[in-house]
């Protein structure tokens, strides 16, 4: 028997202040205590709820091991004081984890399957490295050429889409200030505040002379990553990190990072029988592939999907959060669809920054970025909004979100 497909509506959504990963706010806080903060503070914002109608919670992590294992969404749903009735699920899409997650729970919902559901995204880069704590790659990825590209680092394939793309260091370095700039006025304007729940960091401090341990606390309230002293000549002395004479570094990439974002989405019926306000409705999603060693390219195909899925063309679009994994990747991403009518107005891509001074947090990301759409869009009355990243092992994967 079928079901009827209906609408799925985003009723709160919020993220932590983001982290820099192993010398920053998060070091020594655990991934699981960050999301579960994250899922209480979006219950928070939808009080008429009856935490008993949730059906599920469904978790990005890309990493999701040593201490974001264990299935953490199931952990973390059980840490924020939820009834034991509400499950919890992780999935796993590289960058685009918390985008999919909210595409999860969206479906759900509109197949009929599910009236309330958590959507969220957590990591922790500090607890749990990049490419997890012990990597190993099938042998078969080596045994054809065409495969070896699953295997690159991801500077390496942001260095193939610059030379491919022809983006030159200046170009990047250019975008990498701008995003720091962009950011930093973001915060002086307070346009993080709608989207964002301060979180109290406690460290504990043995004294091994007498056995005792204090604790120090502290509020954290701004993402820790923009730097208002970045500048051109600044990133122009840095040197490549990936490749010898390529132009990819430190200061025009992501900053890896700390960080966890939730959403409560809902059918109408749920809407109507706990007395919610919709934020926004989930519209579409579509994610494509494309090959692993040029993989920062991804959003050509995914984008235009999603747009097609949506019903509305780029310039419907009022915000857009194209994840900055890379400057390169960014910048091939807008030409190249600028080459083919796909126009997205600069002005509208990241108005607050992006990855490269706020910080990726991985399968953070998505969530994290669907809460700062939301919100701009609120803030500024703009309509559609979408969230759009490059994927690891070669994929792009774009959400689109219409605020009510």
């Amino acid at each position: 028997m079928s079901k009827q497909v209906q609408e799925a509506y985003i009723c709160a959504a919020t993220r932590l202040p983001i982290g820099k990963s192993g010398r920053g706010y998060y070091k020594n806080t655990r991934p699981d205590e960050m999301l579960s903060r994250a899922i209480q503070a979006a219950l928070a914002q939808v009080p008429g709820l009856d935490p008993k109608a949730i059906e599920d919670a469904i978790v990005g992590c890309s990493f999701p091991e040593g201490e974001q294992g264990m299935n953490i969404a199931r952990v973390a749903a059980v840490l924020s004081g939820l009834p034991n009735t509400v499950g919890g699920v992780t999935v796993n899409r590289y960058c685009a984890s918390g985008i999919t997650a909210l595409q999860m729970a969206a479906d759900r919902i509109r197949v009929g399957e599910a009236e309330v559901m958590i959507a969220a995204g957590v990591e922790s880069m500090s607890m749990v490295p990049m490419g997890g704590n012990k990597p190993s790659f099938s042998p078969a990825i080596f045994e054809r050429d065409e495969n070896v590209g699953i295997a690159y680092g991801m500077g390496l394939t942001a260095e193939k889409v610059a030379n491919q793309w022809k983006i030159s260091r200046e170009a990047q370095d250019e975008f990498a200030v701008e995003s720091h700039r962009r950011a930093l006025a973001a915060i002086a304007a307070g346009h993080f505040k709608a989207e964002m729940t301060p979180f109290e960091v406690i460290e504990r401090l043995p004294n091994l002379l007498d056995g005792s341990v204090s604790e120090r606390r502290r509020i954290v309230d701004i993402d820790e990553g923009p730097r208002a002293d970045t500048s051109m000549e600044g990133l122009a002395r840095l040197k490549p990190v990936f490749a010898a004479k390529g132009s990819v570094t430190a200061g025009n990439s992501s900053q890896t990072s700390d960080g966890s974002g939730a959403l409560i989405v809902a059918s109408e019926a749920a809407v109507k029988r706990f007395g919610l306000t919709p934020l926004a409705r989930f519209v579409s999603f579509a994610v494509r592939g494309v090959p692993p060693e040029i993989m920062g390219i991804g959003p050509i195909e995914a984008i235009p999907a999603a747009l097609k899925l949506a019903g509305i063309t780029a310039a419907d679009l009022d915000w857009v959060e194209l994840n900055e994994a890379f400057a390169a990747q960014s910048l091939a991403v807008l030409n190249d669809l600028d080459s083919k009518g796909i126009v997205l107005d600069r002005s509208k891509v990241n108005p607050n920054g992006g990855a490269i001074a706020l910080g990726h947090p991985l399968g953070a990301t998505g969530a994290i970025r669907a809460a700062s759409v939301i919100h701009g869009l609120r803030r500024t009355g703009g309509k559609y909004g979408m969230v759009t990243m490059c994927v690891g092992a070669g994929q792009g994967a774009a959400g689109i979100i219409e605020r009510l």
